[in-house]
């Protein structure tokens, strides 16, 4: 089938950098940003959540000017969790060489840093086990502390107070909010329709949270205040997705999307907090979310399998790597990029192939904000990009390498993942 022009428009820039970008002088830029936040309302956070500086970007204290006391003498390392070597490659990106293999324990899915920036988690999820812990990481040493057993840890994320960290009990579906610190259990929630429960963001004012169902192609509502499931939201198909086949070399190739769910993965909000990007495997692109109303408002195509999704530190794109296969096991040298969305016009306006192939999978951002550091999920390897022009380096690691973290990074406070941070 012929590309249709929504996917034409989408592919026009195909290996083509960003566009530069133009930054205005130092004492108009301050005046500008100071005249912005004066007329916008303030946001009203939830007690103990940290104030929101500016109403119009989220991302503000997360630029490279705004690297904390709390993180001076941390290491700069890549932690990469190897899903099937059981281990944790660190790599020194100045050297781009893996340092050093920590051990963990069994099924590493993520390396997520603490709400206090003193901690690196080490997922092991143990898939469909009764063996799942968190390892924690010392960041200023590198080194891995001793295992805490948790049940079926696949993703950590914090609430936005700080108080909880957040267990995200995949096979379980379920929600255990634990100390902090000792991991000690508080209480959990009990999300029965939302199979595959596995990425979050939380909104602006940290009242609420949306999960990502990737095995009911739905997107679920969290009351964080009162502590219950607001509800559900069904995820739209598009009527075209691209081809998945030897004979589709052309990305412009596309054919009908039979798929009557959705598979979706990660999510991030809108610098101004009132979108909700969720990127979609089977869709393979980002729905657009309205987060206050629970409705879906956009649907923006970026490449086959869409899966991570990380904000540029300047917070103005969104950077989606596409896996390149809707396949949750897919195969090496698959047609996987990386598609770069700007937040203000919500259009791509750039696509980064992986040279010979690959399958970009989860990351994050260098602290300058330079590089987008992937793990290529089925190539065992690790993609370093330039946030400019699109070039791709690979660093050999483990044996499926998944959620990897860029640490240290700019910003307040984490709310987990490899790297949310405000």
């Amino acid at each position: 089938m012929k590309a249709t022009l929504l996917f034409l428009t989408a592919f026009s820039v195909l290996g083509a950098s960003a566009a530069p970008r133009q930054e205005a002088s130092a004492p108009a830029q301050a005046q500008g940003t100071a005249a912005t936040i004066a007329q916008t309302p303030p946001i009203k956070t939830v007690p103990g959540m940290p104030p929101v500086p500016d109403a119009r970007n989220i991302y503000s204290e997360t630029t490279p000017n705004h690297m904390g006391s709390a993180v001076k003498d941390h290491l700069e390392r890549i932690y990469v969790p190897n899903l099937r070597s059981k281990s944790v490659s660190v790599i020194d990106p100045h050297t781009m060489k893996v340092v050093d293999t920590l051990r963990v324990q069994k099924s590493p899915q993520h390396v997520v840093p603490s709400w206090d920036l003193s901690t690196l988690w080490v997922a092991n999820n143990a898939e469909r086990s009764n063996e799942g812990s968190l390892t924690p990481i010392d960041p200023r040493t590198g080194q891995a502390g001793k295992p805490v057993p948790v049940d079926d840890p696949y993703n950590v994320y914090f609430t936005p107070d700080g108080a909880s960290l957040i267990v995200v009990a995949e096979d379980r579906r379920r929600l255990d909010f634990r100390d902090p610190k000792t991991l000690a259990m508080q209480y959990s929630i009990s999300t029965p329709r939302c199979g595959g429960i596995n990425h979050g963001e939380f909104s602006i004012d940290g009242r609420f949270a949306l999960f990502t169902c990737e095995f009911d192609g739905t997107v679920a509502k969290i009351d964080l205040i009162n502590r219950v499931v607001l509800g559900y939201l069904k995820l739209k198909m598009p009527a075209v997705r691209f081809a998945e086949s030897k004979a589709a070399l052309n990305p412009l190739e596309t054919e009908v999307c039979t798929s009557t769910k959705g598979m979706p993965q990660d999510i991030r909000i809108s610098p101004d907090g009132k979108r909700f990007f969720v990127a979609d495997m089977d869709a393979d692109g980002v729905h657009v979310l309205d987060g206050d109303a629970f409705t879906e408002v956009g649907f923006i195509s970026t490449g086959l399998g869409a899966h991570g999704l990380y904000p540029s530190r300047d917070g103005k794109r969104l950077y989606v790597a596409n896996r390149g296969t809707h396949k949750i096991h897919g195969t090496k040298k698959g047609p996987g990029g990386v598609s770069v969305i700007d937040f203000a016009t919500q259009t791509v306006v750039a696509q980064w192939p992986v040279p010979g192939g690959g399958s970009p999978d989860m990351g994050n951002v260098s602290a300058d904000g330079k590089w987008l550091w992937l793990s290529g999920r089925y190539d065992d390897v690790v993609y370093r990009f330039d946030t400019v022009t699109g070039a791709v380096t690979k660093v050999r690691v483990g044996a499926e390498p998944h959620g990897l973290t860029v640490w240290p990074q700019p910003g307040r406070y984490s709310l987990g993942h490899t790297g949310n941070m405000r």
